[in-house]
């Protein structure tokens, strides 16, 4: 009975039981269609083999490639995770921490999410920026990305910059907006407040880009180019651009943030600082991973950091002669 349990659970043990006896087995539970009790085992061992991942939402972008790194690393491990959208709902965040707890997980991914508290169990954050000790955070290198980003429109001749930060709610806006300021200033170049605006609304669509250009447009300053906060707002800011009767690149620049799978396929093809978003998931699986296997108490890195890369494509050129 001890063997027929070893191999139906896929316990190390079981390896020492002759191949034969195994498909003996196997094949009896395949006739009877006998399947595991999975939660009963997981009662037994106190393993759950789950990971709680929180995220503020999944569409097209961020959230969606980091997943992809995240789903990558705990299937090679025989991992399963449960998802939740909190959609920047402080009291969802807080009532994750019960429904991870019920759930059984071993461990937490939370992404692009602020956790005030450490919980009980080991959690990593994903661009996090005021993590409790213990929680081990993989964050990109915000400055080195602004610095990749204004030396190249700097480069091309730009001197005057439009900017579209992030929400409020975005663990990453104020560090990329630091970033920004340090750039400038190593090159020489002034920030006009008025060419600065601000995504608003929690919409993951392209929107809240194409309003905030809008709005710059709207204020009489001219810019040659503009630097967005991702991908998904430099596709709505372009869309504005045009409506406007302004071409993309001869009359303004674009450059963009992430680099999701559509900013090659864009019409220009969009320039853009690419966060290696699907590498951090996978660090960020990797590390949890990690923590579930060391005995409590284990010291781990405060923070891994990552580095970003400029791809450059069609959205950028020295500035021409167009109307504005």
């Amino acid at each position: 009975m001890a063997a027929i349990s070893r191999v139906l659970s896929g316990a190390p043990a079981a390896r020492s039981i002759p191949k034969a006896t195994q498909d003996r087995i196997l094949k009896a539970a395949e006739e009877l269609n006998y399947r595991p009790n999975l939660f009963a085992r997981s009662l037994r061992n106190r393993r759950s083999q789950t990971v709680g991942v929180l995220v503020p939402e999944v569409s097209e972008g961020y959230a969606t490639l980091v997943l992809s790194g995240i789903e990558h690393e705990l299937m090679q491990a025989d991992y399963f995770y449960f998802l939740i959208s909190h959609h920047h709902r402080e009291e969802m965040i807080q009532r994750s921490e019960r429904l991870f707890r019920d759930r059984a997980v071993e461990g937490v991914i939370a992404v692009d999410t602020l956790l005030r508290d450490r919980w009980a169990i080991p959690t990593v954050t994903v661009s996090g920026h005021h993590e409790p000790k213990g929680v081990t955070n993989i964050v990109l290198n915000h400055r080195l990305a602004a610095e990749l980003a204004i030396d190249h429109l700097s480069g091309l001749g730009h001197k005057r910059l439009a900017f579209i930060k992030g929400q409020k709610f975005s663990s990453d806006t104020e560090s990329r907006w630091r970033g920004i300021r340090h750039a400038m200033e190593r090159r020489g170049l002034t920030i006009l407040p008025q060419l600065v605006t601000q995504l608003e609304g929690d919409q993951p669509t392209h929107e809240p880009g194409y309003l905030a250009t809008q709005k710059l447009m709207a204020c009489g300053e001219t810019f040659t180019a503009l630097f967005a906060f991702n991908d998904v707002s430099a596709i709505g800011a372009i869309k504005a651009l045009r409506e406007a009767g302004l071409r993309v690149p001869q009359d303004v620049s674009v450059v963009g943030f992430d680099d999701v799978q559509s900013a090659a396929f864009q019409n220009p093809a969009l320039t853009t600082v690419r966060q290696p978003l699907r590498t951090m998931g996978m660090l960020a699986a990797q590390t949890v991973l990690l923590q579930i296997g060391t005995a409590a108490g284990g010291n781990h890195a405060q923070e891994i950091v990552v580095d970003p890369e400029l791809v450059v494509r069609e959205s950028t050129c020295p500035p021409g002669t167009g109307k504005r």
